[in-house]
């Protein structure tokens, strides 16, 4: 039963990677990447949260810095950029239902201007959406972006080949 959800979950997120993949046109030997990058990563904070019981602010992390250190093997692999592989598969992460419900919660505010209990409640829900939104997505960034900076050479290296030389080089600039 445990194994069947996180099977099912790391599958949709499977999925939902490779259609925002899609969207950006990458080299088809990297859709399998993607989808492997996207479910290991949505599975990863599925299990943090569900069964270790940690936040989705932490979860987030950890899945995105795995999906992060995951892009640097797989971009070698498939020889295209990190990016191109880690931002589809950070996308099925996004928390939706804490943006739409700040999204609700604001316009309800507008909507509720004279009755001043309601008004605090839809305050109170749209600081609260608000922040574990924007906290989720700034520790997605992070988690993501964080193997780049600790590992710059590899992380441009990747679809480099062995022999490249950069242009500069070529015209006797050093």
């Amino acid at each position: 039963m445990i194994a069947t959800d996180i099977l099912q979950d790391a599958l949709f997120a499977a999925i939902a990677g490779v259609g925002f993949g899609a969207i950006s046109d990458p080299p088809v030997k990297a859709f399998r990447y993607i989808a492997l990058l996207a479910a290991v990563g949505h599975a990863t904070r599925y299990v943090l949260m569900t069964f270790v019981g940690t936040d989705i602010a932490t979860g987030s992390l950890a899945g995105s810095l795995l999906i992060g250190f995951l892009s640097l093997w797989a971009g070698r692999r498939a020889r295209c950029p990190m990016t191109v592989l880690y931002i589809p598969a950070l996308l099925p992460m996004v928390p939706g239902k804490f943006a739409y419900n700040m999204v609700f919660s604001q316009l309800m505010f507008l909507q509720t201007m004279d009755n001043p209990a309601e008004r605090t409640m839809y305050m109170e829900m749209f600081f609260s959406n608000t922040m574990v939104t924007c906290s989720v997505i700034f520790m997605l960034a992070v988690g993501a972006t964080l193997p780049m900076f600790l590992f710059p050479a590899q992380a441009y290296s990747i679809t480099r080949d062995k022999r490249y030389r950069p242009a500069w080089k070529f015209f006797g600039r050093q």
